[in-house]
């Protein structure tokens, strides 16, 4: 495995520095292909892209990546979730959306997708400020905010923001980092080297528990917030982890 992640990174790598990068996302999936027709197996599946594969590629993080779509755990543990419980329907807003998830939901032509980010830096199509979302009341039947929180210093205000544009009836999908204890938040922390070294990324202003943010959700709006932890899945990819799922 160590093997296909080297050439993975150095491949990804002269990709990068050769091909533009609009260029780059346009074509992905082709690309992905050539180097991934190799990989094609039984022992594993990818949920996002269905592709049966030998092996998943163990990335610098640790997690392992789907190489004909590039979708990591949290993402086909998100899609396998939203298809498991019949969650794709009617409006979704989807903040920082994944590529491989990106591209399933923009063609489904059952729901009005709204992919949004605010920084440019993902494939989206709105730019929406989490803090202020320009849309009316109880408009989203379902709403994806997949690591974002840890990055906004006023979540208090993002989260009634979230509480207010859902629908009764929706399903909010929220997912942070998590540490054990309190919420470690500690805004003096400016520059990215203090922000590294205090919370674990450079653009991350704080560290949520799990129970810390379930309660930080009640206490902005939600009053179903339900834990959800699940287990590692060999074949999937799936590592082990947490979602919060809240409600009005």
């Amino acid at each position: 495995m160590l093997y296909f992640s080297n050439m993975y990174q150095a491949l990804k790598k002269v990709a990068l520095s050769v091909i533009p990068k609009k260029m780059l996302f346009e074509n992905e999936i082709f690309f992905r292909s050539i180097f991934a027709f190799h990989l094609r197996g039984k022992k594993h599946e990818c949920t996002v892209c269905g592709h049966g594969l030998k092996k998943f590629i163990a990335i610098p993080d640790g997690d392992l990546l789907c190489p004909f779509c590039g979708s990591r755990s949290r993402t086909r543990r998100l899609y396998y979730f939203l298809n498991e419980n019949d969650l794709i329907h009617g409006k979704v807003l989807h903040f920082s959306p994944s590529r491989s998830v990106y591209r399933l939901l923009k063609k489904n032509s059952k729901i009005k997708y709204f992919s949004t980010d605010f920084e440019d830096e993902f494939l989206a199509d709105y730019r929406y400020d989490i803090t202020q979302i320009t849309l009316e009341n109880d408009f989203f039947d379902l709403i994806i905010c997949y690591h974002i929180l840890e990055h906004i210093e006023n979540d208090k205000r993002a989260i009634q923001e979230l509480h207010r544009v859902l629908k009764p009836a929706g399903t909010c999908i929220i997912q942070t980092p998590f540490n054990e204890g309190n919420i470690y938040e500690d805004f003096s922390k400016r520059t990215p080297e203090e922000r590294l070294k205090a919370f674990g990324q450079d653009d991350h202003v704080r560290i949520y528990s799990v129970e810390g943010l379930q309660q930080r959700l009640k206490e902005n709006g939600f009053q179903d917030v339900e834990i959800k932890t699940f287990p590692a899945n060999e074949r999937y990819g799936f590592m082990e982890e947490t979602l919060l799922i809240a409600k009005k």
